[in-house]
């Protein structure tokens, strides 16, 4: 099925500090931001019409951007209030936003301290991140061959898009050998992530995800975890070594775009869609559709 590129769309984006049409947000070819990845950026989902942990996100937008010695000139209320706006004038209400912000091209060279800071936010509908049949049937997942960087060689507490090279790669990766993503394993060989979320790995009723210490805490893991803890769930943080893959019983990913998605396989490692992935598949779904839930009930 084609897809219209993004550079073609029709709609509106929010573009330093006001709404312009979609074809007319463009940045030039000498911006910093392309040439040294001097670029932090968010990925939310509107849900019902509602950004969901709208607030949280803005905030670590300005978080990454002060990690990359740059700093937004805008506020959170203020980002806040033109997503939202964005969603408005795309006539959107399930979709997905991406906030961005970046250094342009008032300086060349490795040091930037006289460009501007550009801040950019777009929306579009934006279904299922993985293809439903296989996120029906659980994820194949191979093992990715980059790692994530130790956080003294990298901003890793960013959501930066250099951070992102190694994932492009070992997504394609991925894909050209028949799995729909790679599990990345950090620089001591700790399980760390999949190339655009969190996992998680259940054992005897408990839940155990790696400790994020050199890759993003995630809003959709920190949600996760909230919803495991209401269903009296014990979870585990910490170093998660690739040989116990073969001790666990589930496992699922975790991601604005992912949402939560069950994994049935992990190289030789495989996994059932059990009870508790099933449960907070449910729960995430009740969460961000509250109004769907409660008809549901009546």
């Amino acid at each position: 099925m084609a897809t219209v590129p993004y550079d073609q769309r029709e709609g509106f984006i929010w573009l330093n500090g006001q709404l312009v049409p979609w074809g007319d947000a463009k940045v030039h070819v000498l911006t910093h931001g392309l040439h040294y990845a001097s670029a932090v950026f968010e990925g939310m989902r509107a849900y019902d019409g509602a950004i969901f942990k709208l607030n949280e996100h803005s905030q670590r937008l300005h978080e990454s951007a002060k990690i990359l010695d740059f700093e937004i000139p805008y506020s959170v209320a203020e980002l806040d209030k033109a997503a939202r706006d964005v969603l408005r004038a795309n006539k959107l209400t399930d979709a997905y936003v991406r906030p961005i912000a970046w250094r342009g091209s008032e300086q060349m060279g490795v040091a930037a301290q006289a460009t501007k800071t550009n801040v950019a936010i777009a929306a579009w509908d934006w279904g299922s991140y993985f293809d439903p049949a296989a996120r029906a049937k659980g994820l194949r997942l191979t093992f990715a061959q980059f790692r994530r960087p130790d956080p003294r060689t990298a901003p890793t507490m960013s959501k930066a898009t250099g951070l992102y090279m190694i994932c492009t790669i070992e997504k394609h990766r991925a894909e050209r050998a028949g799995y729909n993503d790679a599990l990345m394993l950090d620089w001591r060989g700790q399980v760390a992530e999949a190339t655009g979320a969190n996992i998680f790995f259940v054992k005897d009723g408990v839940l155990h995800t790696p400790l994020p210490d050199c890759f993003l805490d995630g809003i959709t893991r920190r949600t996760a975890i909230g919803l495991a803890k209401q269903r009296g769930l014990k979870v585990i943080e910490r170093a998660i070594m690739p040989e116990e893959l073969s001790e666990f019983s589930e496992c699922f990913i975790t991601g604005t775009a992912a949402e939560v998605t069950p994994v049935a396989e992990i190289g030789q490692y495989k996994f059932a869609i059990g009870d508790i992935t099933r449960d907070l598949m449910d729960d995430f779904t009740a969460l961000v559709h509250p109004a769907r839930a409660v008809a549901a009930t009546c």
